[in-house]
């Protein structure tokens, strides 16, 4: 079948450029789910997107859809007609659906079927709609319409090119007729351009300077920054969103130096590089140390002949914001940060729990508590507590709220605090995201873990429990970070008692009742889904959780151990047995017997495994009391052998019931012995 090239440009006014890469993306992706429903293939397919454009090339696409068959059973014949001969209401629906009269429907069979050969279309004639339907589905939150079209798309069109092969397809798509006339650089190429063929669509446009790959531009721009980063001696902070904006917004890419002055680099480096990156979408330099350099580059869209001009215009565009920047850094250090916290006892947390200055209350007390559990100190988690939120009043971070925590830091320096003190104002909001980065001081460990157990306990308190879409206090995200902390920090810490503190603490602003088991269930179940993260296994997870651990490191040691205990050849036979012990004994009526009377035996695999078990005990033990669980499963590992024979060979509802009781002491003996570690009747 032969094949050609096609082609899809629309041209718009300046599209989104955060959402542009997506844009293009679900372009590409909806014209081969289109493609691929008509049966058309192809080679390739790839999209474009610059400021002004999306558009989609696809290689070597089948120029005629192959014919296809259609069969379709419908009722038993003996349903479809009556004792007559006429035809019954099943048989003409389905001639309806079928879309044909009853006698063009085949009846010799059991059933009554219709087939069909269906010729296949050109792709010529599918096209258009296969471009229109994907430009339909884009994710687009809200639509516009110009001037007096019914129309709407993110942002006017303004031309359209759809190209197959060499010709050019007749159609109107967004109020635009084809053709094949893109257009160049809005000042370097305002002007027509010609598209010559499909395959020449990126460097037509390049004659015409843009770069309408957006990958190309995003490499482009990256190496660039680099290079004229190392020129300055310096690294260049490069985000991936703040990079893929920036490529979103040029079409002919020109990195440039700038600079501002040094007296800036007196205020924290976190304000001028959060002002400099979302207000202006430059990227900074720091240097070798990770300190802010007095330069920036910016990233022109035109190729000037005096870029002084244009770095110049920056320079002057930036200062107004970094003396912004400076003065509240200055307003603020004229008080100490404790006494913002009187600004705080009129900003409310929550309606139904109280303010903000209250719940730094409770974090100073709760985190005083966890260090005390922790064997940390004190007095400094209790002094961060207090201090934890006296920043949220300050200019600096009602300016930039995403200084929160890092102004802290800097005015609490400032004030002769203590260092892990000062870094315990912004380590209370770690982990800010999934994998982000985690305390580093023992008193950040305490106000963090204080902050976040208060909030989940308040909450919860006053039965805002988070549903599937809504959780407005990112209770999932505070649970996760509490357990990350605990485990990768390697902090045991009994999630019960600081619970239990944090509903103390509280008072009767919230409803104990199961409060305590609500939070706790809560906690533990955001395991479940990091496990699945990692490939632990649910069973594995579940067979932990049924002994209900108190401390997240305890439960994870448990988990990882049973995780490797999954790939001895042991385990599956340990494991069913376990499941099998588990149903003997929950038949159980009345008290299993406490000790096991080896006179009472009747075969040597009773006294084999009662002496596997009695040494195991000994051994395994004081092994699991150490936590090292790996270590212990592994030795009762070996109690395998004995616990085969004993049910190869013995009957365990024996018709004697001292017999039988006897039996059910040593079994039980033998589920303790696992069941110090996990329930590994649920790995079955």
């Amino acid at each position: 079948m032969s094949a050609q090239d096609f082609l899809v440009e629309l041209g718009t006014e300046e599209l989104p450029p955060k959402a542009l890469k997506t844009l293009g993306e679900a372009f590409l992706t909806g014209i081969e789910k289109g493609l691929k429903a008509a049966g058309l293939n192809y080679t390739e397919a790839r999209y474009y997107a610059a400021p002004r454009r999306l558009a989609v090339l696809v290689s070597q696409l089948d120029e005629q859809q192959p014919d296809r068959s259609v069969n379709l059973d419908g009722p038993p014949v003996k349903a479809a007609f009556d004792a007559d001969g006429n035809p019954t209401q099943a048989a003409l629906g389905f001639a309806r659906k079928c879309g044909v009269d009853i006698s063009q429907i085949d009846r010799s069979g059991p059933k009554l079927r219709f087939s069909q050969t269906i010729q296949g279309q050109p792709a010529s004639t599918l096209l258009p709609g296969i471009v229109e339907t994907s430009l339909g589905e884009l994710p687009i939150p809200k639509r516009m319409r110009w001037a007096a079209r019914r129309e709407e798309f993110v942002r006017p069109t303004q031309w359209l090119v759809v190209l197959f092969g060499n010709d050019v397809l007749d159609c109107e798509i967004l109020a635009q007729k084809a053709g094949r006339t893109s257009r160049g650089h809005r000042f370097h190429s305002p002007g027509n351009v010609h598209i010559t063929a499909p395959a020449n669509y990126a460097e037509d446009l390049r004659a015409a300077y843009v770069l309408a790959d957006f990958a190309e531009r995003r490499e482009l721009i990256a190496r660039r920054v680099d290079e004229l980063a190392k020129e300055q001696k310096g690294n260049a902070v490069v985000p991936a969103d703040l990079l893929d904006e920036v490529t979103a917004l040029v079409e002919w890419p020109v990195p440039l130096v700038c600079s501002f002055e040094e007296r800036f680099l007196d205020v924290p480096q976190e304000a001028l590089i959060a002002t400099m990156q979302d207000n202006q979408k430059y990227f900074c330099l720091l240097d070798q140390n990770g300190k802010l350099l007095p330069r920036f580059i910016t990233v022109a869209n035109v190729e000037s002949k005096d870029p002084a001009q244009i770095i110049s215009g920056n320079e002057k565009v930036v200062r107004p914001r970094l003396t912004d920047a400076e003065f509240f850094f200055k307003q603020d250090k004229k008080q100490p940060l404790e006494t913002f916290n009187d600004r705080l006892k009129n900003v409310v947390f929550q309606a139904q729990l109280g303010t903000v200055y209250e719940k730094s209350e409770r974090v100073s007390k709760l985190a005083a508590f966890i260090a005390e559990q922790l064997g940390t100190d004190v007095e400094k988690a209790a002094r961060a507590g207090i201090l934890a939120k006296c920043d949220l009043a300050t200019e600096m971070v009602g300016e930039f709220p995403e200084m929160q925590g890092i102004a802290g830091y800097y005015y609490a320096l400032n004030d002769g605090e203590a260092e892990d003190v000062a870094h315990a104002l912004n380590e209370q909001y770690m982990p800010r995201g999934a994998g982000a980065e985690l305390p580093r001081t023992d008193t950040g460990v305490a106000v963090a873990l204080a902050d976040k157990f208060d909030t989940l306990v308040g909450i919860f308190g006053i039965g805002m429990l988070p549903t599937g879409s809504k959780d407005p206090f990112a209770l999932r995200r505070q649970a996760l970070g509490v357990l990350r902390i605990l485990i990768e920090k390697q902090q045991d810490l009994s999630i019960p008692a600081a619970v239990e503190k944090a509903i103390e603490l509280y008072g009767d602003k919230v409803k104990a009742g199961d409060l305590a088991q609500q939070v706790q269930d809560f906690i533990f179940d955001r395991l479940r889904a990091r496990y699945e993260d990692e490939g632990v296994a649910a069973e594995v997870y579940l067979s932990v959780r049924a002994l209900k651990p108190n401390s997240a490191l305890d439960f994870d040691q448990r988990v990882q151990a049973v995780q490797a205990f999954r790939g001895l050849p042991e385990a599956a036979s340990l494991a069913a047995a376990n499941k099998r012990v588990s149903n003997l004994l929950g038949k159980v009526e009345g008290m299993v017997l406490a000790q096991v009377d080896a006179k009472l035996f009747e075969h040597d695999a009773e006294r084999v495994l009662l002496e596997a078990i009695t040494e195991a005990e000994q051994n395994v033990e004081p092994i699991s009391l150490s936590r090292n669980y790996r270590e212990a499963l592994n030795r009762l590992a070996r109690l395998r052998e004995p616990v085969d024979s004993f049910f190869d060979q013995v009957l365990v509802n024996a018709d004697d019931e001292h017999v039988r009781a006897n039996r059910y002491a040593l079994l039980a003996r033998l589920r303790a012995l696992f069941l110090g570690i996990a329930d590994i009747s649920l790995l079955g």
